[in-house]
């Protein structure tokens, strides 16, 4: 999703190509998560070029991402508290963050 969300409509090989080589899937195996994808009404075919099938993202990033971090808060029982400290204490959150969040918050009281 990640390549087709920042390059745009691109066929199976060319997604391939965009992968980190030393884990780059076979391209099999990327046509078949491109299949998945189409099925979950994630991509879809935009077009046929010779033999090869012109995939697009269907869904934004942005609704990809609400959706991912509603289905991980449902895991920390719809609480933020214990998914912010863990995310602290590994130090995958950090006082930058912290700031940034503030600011956010403090803009969005703003409104309300």
């Amino acid at each position: 999703m990640q390549v087709l969300w920042t390059h745009g409509p691109s066929a199976v090989r060319d997604i391939q190509q965009q992968l980190p080589p030393k884990r780059r899937p076979a391209h099999t195996t990327v046509s078949t998560i491109l299949t998945r994808l189409e099925a979950k009404g994630a991509v879809r075919r935009a077009r046929k070029i010779g033999n090869a099938h012109i995939f697009e993202a269907v869904i934004t990033r942005d609704a990809t991402q609400r959706q991912l971090v509603a289905e991980l808060l449902s895991f920390f029982g719809g609480r933020i508290a214990p998914l912010v400290s863990h995310l602290i204490e590994s130090g995958q959150m950090t006082s930058r963050d912290i700031d940034e969040a503030r600011e956010m918050l403090r803009k969005h009281r703003q409104r309300d």
